[in-house]
């Protein structure tokens, strides 16, 4: 039963294609499309795949990019479906004030995380890093609920605004340095910085309210540029959004839904 994932993030389009819908799937193909090129991956690289039986998704671009997206899907027969976050869901429990409200690709991702952290060893609480266009940190403790996470801007937000709010202030990016001597270095590693020291906030709050040491992880297209100045070793993981699309879909289509 081939299986599409679909990731629709605040840039891009990725997406997956594998041989069944469970965790260890045989990965057949996969790709990424900026959000303005969408509108041709019915004739592009989905036109060679072979039909999807299955398919999965998260959007966090709103409902004029989803209908973009499904527009491109009617090559295929295949019934489009898109996680909702709702009270719980594969082992997760929604901590969020108001749980239709957190974004899909956090509660995912989430997903994917603790069934990652389950498959290597016994439960531990998590700290989930989603590093992108904006940066978000997510506290699960030891049992499985979310506790509740941090948003944070992006390095290319925190630029962009620092530019419009200050003038003169347009130079190339810089490297993270200890002491930055120019600017350039200055806003990467003020911007680096920042995001790690939120980390290391949520760590510690975590890591007192289980009494227990957090396993780290580290998700996202930008992931690689942070890790390497995070104060914990994190576990840099390419591709949690599709672990946990496919751990939702073989729970769903078994009819097991927690």
């Amino acid at each position: 039963m081939t299986f599409l994932a679909i990731d629709v993030g605040n840039t891009r389009l990725k997406w997956a294609l594998f041989d069944t819908p469970r965790p260890g799937a045989q990965l057949l193909a996969h790709g990424a499309e900026f959000l303005d090129h969408i509108d041709r991956l019915g004739d592009g690289p989905w036109a060679a795949l072979p039909v999807p039986e299955r398919m999965l998704g998260c959007v966090v671009a709103g409902d004029a990019v989803k209908r973009r997206v499904v527009e491109q899907m009617e090559l295929w027969d295949v019934l489009s479906q898109w996680v909702v976050p709702g009270d719980s869901e594969a082992g997760l429990i929604n901590g969020y004030d108001h749980p239709t409200r957190l974004g899909a690709d956090r509660w995912v991702a989430m997903i994917g995380a603790r069934h990652r952290m389950l498959a290597q060893g016994p439960a531990r609480p998590i700290v989930l890093v989603m590093v992108g266009t904006a940066v978000t940190v997510e506290a699960i403790d030891i049992h499985g609920r979310f506790l509740g996470g941090l948003i944070l801007p992006g390095h290319g937000i925190m630029l962009k605004a620092l530019e419009s709010g200050t003038a003169g202030l347009h130079v190339p990016t810089g490297e993270v340095r200890p002491f930055p001597s120019n600017t350039s270095d200055a806003l990467t590693s003020g911007g680096t910085y920042a995001i790690a020291g939120a980390v290391e906030r949520m760590y510690q709050h975590l890591k007192e309210h289980c009494g227990e040491e957090p396993v780290c992880m580290m998700t996202g297209g930008a992931g690689w540029k942070m890790a390497p100045s995070m104060t914990r070793p994190f576990e840099l993981v390419d591709q949690l959004i599709f672990d946990g699309l496919l751990e939702i879909a073989a729970r769903r289509y078994a009819g097991v839904r927690d």
